[in-house]
């Protein structure tokens, strides 16, 4: 009896990847591979990295590192953005035998007809305008909520960013397939989707990156509401100036899309947004807020800020400080600004030093914490819908209301992966809310 080969997944970065990396792991199971757990050892570890983080390189370095401690003979095969934009760097690595590029980590199976360890790694990575065709994926499996994959790449250019250099041209899947893809997962069970992309306001553009087809994100999620099965449907990132009036419109009385954006921001100062190379200004940012609250006054709506860019003199810091504070959001993701080969931004005069963006850095994220609490007090004695998860942490369950208030409750079999309605009490320290049982 031939004894199946396993396989371990170790994922960085954004909910697109998680999509991906679960997809890849479809395949190899269907072609007899049997997944383990990272920390188990496995025959072969696959790590899917990103190169928005920080020490991309060093934390790839350590992840390989730790498969070997649990594996020593395992065949580790890199993928994602960071394998894109820098093969041979990531080859280099002691231990990595295959790194594969944007295009290539889909064909991952046809490159695993021996994983015997090698002297120099295999790369295999096109040229990343030839990553121009749409892969569909979807998280199964591994949660209670599934992230879809709808759109893939960019064509905006900002000046701080690689994901177009790792990711290639914006194109997205047809609407007929997406809404397939969706049934499918709410005929297995999953009871709230994640909508993930590049830049997914951007839906529409065929798979060669051209405008082939008369189809738009409002279309997308028109058809989506109409999907049986599926409770929840979330949007997990938008970019402002594609997140139209119609959109949210559509939202605020949906059956299914829950009331909750989030917002790429990256600076409040219009002098910083236009070096940057952003496609709107603080205004139009500023409008969308206000039309989601006056629609959702119990919306909750999330920004992705950067502090540190260079140029940001401290008066454009505090712009940007002041400006959230005075804006009706819920929580921050605030980064850090790092250099990144190959964008504009690392040829900029007036480089912030990393003491002050650490600061800066400190500064938003105790205001994110003001926010979060905030919007949790709002909501203290009303009543909204959660979805329990399944993990069991210490006797306790987790879960998230439709407008993404963290609550933990005793864990109960019974309540998992179901929507009960509940009563928010007080909240607890690091953003968690205490819930009282409407039904069970």
């Amino acid at each position: 009896m031939k004894i199946a080969r396993t396989v371990a997944f170790y994922t960085l970065g954004c909910k697109l990847n998680f999509s991906e990396t679960s997809t890849i792991g479809r395949q190899l199971k269907e072609a007899g591979y049997q997944k383990q757990q990272f920390t188990e050892g496995a025959d072969i570890f696959v790590i899917n990295t990103c190169s928005v983080t920080e020490n991309a390189d060093k934390e790839c370095r350590k992840i390989v590192r730790d498969a070997l401690k649990v594996s020593p003979d395992a065949f580790i095969v890199i993928i994602g953005c960071f394998a894109q934009l820098k093969p041979n760097e990531i080859a280099a690595i002691e231990g990595v035998d295959l790194v594969l590029g944007a295009s290539e980590k889909f064909n991952l199976v046809q490159y695993l007809d021996t994983i015997k360890k090698r002297e120099f790694a295999a790369v295999h990575a096109c040229e990343i305008e030839d990553a121009n065709f749409f892969v569909d994926a979807w998280s199964f499996g591994d949660r209670t909520r599934a992230f879809l994959k709808v759109q893939d790449g960019c064509d905006y250019t900002c000046a701080f960013c690689t994901i177009p250099l790792a990711r290639g041209k914006s194109r997205s899947d047809t609407i007929l397939n997406v809404t397939k893809n969706a049934q499918q997962l709410a005929t297995a069970g999953t009871k709230e989707i994640v909508l993930t992309g590049v830049n997914i306001g951007d839906f529409g553009k065929g798979s060669s990156g051209g405008k082939s087809k008369a189809e738009n994100f409002l279309e997308l999620i028109h058809a989506l509401d109409e999907v049986h099965g599926i409770e929840r449907i979330r949007i997990s990132s938008i970019e402002p100036n594609l997140l139209t009036d119609e959109i949210i419109d559509f939202v605020t009385h949906s059956k299914r899309f829950v009331p909750h954006f989030h917002i790429p921001l990256q600076s409040g100062s219009d002098k910083i947004l236009k070096s940057m190379r952003r496609r709107y200004l603080r205004e139009l940012y500023e409008k969308r807020v206000a039309k989601i609250k006056s629609c959702m006054p119990h919306g909750c709506i999330g920004v992705d800020v950067i502090v540190g860019f260079p140029g940001e003199t401290e008066k454009d810091f505090l712009e940007t400080y002041d400006f959230l504070n005075q804006l009706d959001i819920s929580y921050l993701h605030v980064f850090t600004y790092s250099e990144r080969l190959n964008t504009d931004a690392v040829e900029m005069e007036g480089t912030v030093p990393i003491q002050e963006r650490k600061r800066r850095n400190k500064m938003l994220r105790i205001l994110s914490e003001k926010k979060l609490r905030h919007f949790y007090a709002q909501h203290e004695g009303t009543n909204r819908p959660v979805l329990f998860e399944h993990e069991n942490r210490e006797g306790q369950m987790f879960g998230y209301t439709d407008n993404y208030i963290k609550v933990k409750f005793p864990y109960d079999e019974y309540l998992t992966n179901k929507i009960t309605d509940v009563k928010l009490s007080a909240v607890e320290a690091m953003g968690i809310a205490g819930v009282e049982l409407l039904e069970h």
